[in-house]
């Protein structure tokens, strides 16, 4: 296996998510018992037991078997006795869409987003773009932004998430393609040509009205 991206419902009927819920760890059901509102909480259950069933098929073990850990900066993994598998995930998750992505042996990040105008992307894209991104965003005419500001957003998270240091790594030393008639490619990272960065970017459509986008390591730094 190079790379795997999986896309789940997480708008399930009373049955799963019963289901789902006896899946979790008490850790797990203990963290969707402190969310508010019931959607969030039938999100975080149905997306997490998703989660373990999607690594115990990979890794051969019950879905109860799974441990979870987490880097310094939050990005999830799997417990220190799974490592020698070397199995890499990341996990994104928009409305009622949770995305998966897998790989063996190198980092990977995903990222999902439902497309739809956000009121000051202007003023977002100006201040967290590259001021190439924020070029390439201004010369859009106006139907175009909306797709163009969340493929923007989706390819540096993705990047972010790959990285798994979380947003101390400036957004504007990112810089990625966004408009919509053009392909996915990391221009630049930092000074660094894309080409030569040590990661591969690719952009999907998980399902109508969403994009999502993958960063996986080239080689192990």
């Amino acid at each position: 296996m190079d790379t795997e991206v999986v896309s789940e419902r997480l708008d399930v009927g009373s049955d799963a998510l019963r289901e789902s819920t006896a899946l979790l760890s008490a850790t797990e059901r203990e963290q969707a018992g402190r969310l508010a509102f019931a959607r969030d909480r039938r999100r975080f259950i149905v997306a997490r037991a998703r989660l373990r069933q999607l690594l115990a098929t990979r890794l051969g073990v019950r879905p109860a078997a799974i441990e979870l850990t987490s880097g310094p900066y939050g990005k999830p993994m799997l417990a220190p006795r799974f490592r020698a598998t070397e199995l890499r995930f990341n996990v994104s998750h928009s409305a009622d869409l949770a995305v998966y992505a897998f790989a063996r042996g190198r980092e990977i990040g995903v990222d999902v987003e439902a497309i739809r105008p956000i009121p000051d992307a202007d003023k977002i894209s100006a201040r967290f773009f590259s001021a190439g991104e924020a070029a390439a965003y201004a010369a859009l005419d106006a139907g175009s932004r909306p797709i163009a500001f969340v493929n923007c957003w989706t390819r540096k998270e993705a990047f972010l998430k790959a990285l798994g240091g979380g947003l101390n790594y400036p957004l504007d030393r990112i810089e990625v393609s966004l408009a919509p008639d053009a392909p996915a490619t990391i221009v630049r990272v930092a000074g660094t040509p894309g080409d030569a960065c040590g990661w591969r970017l690719g952009s999907f459509t998980p399902a109508r009205g969403f994009v999502g986008a993958v960063v996986v390591e080239q080689s192990l730094q």
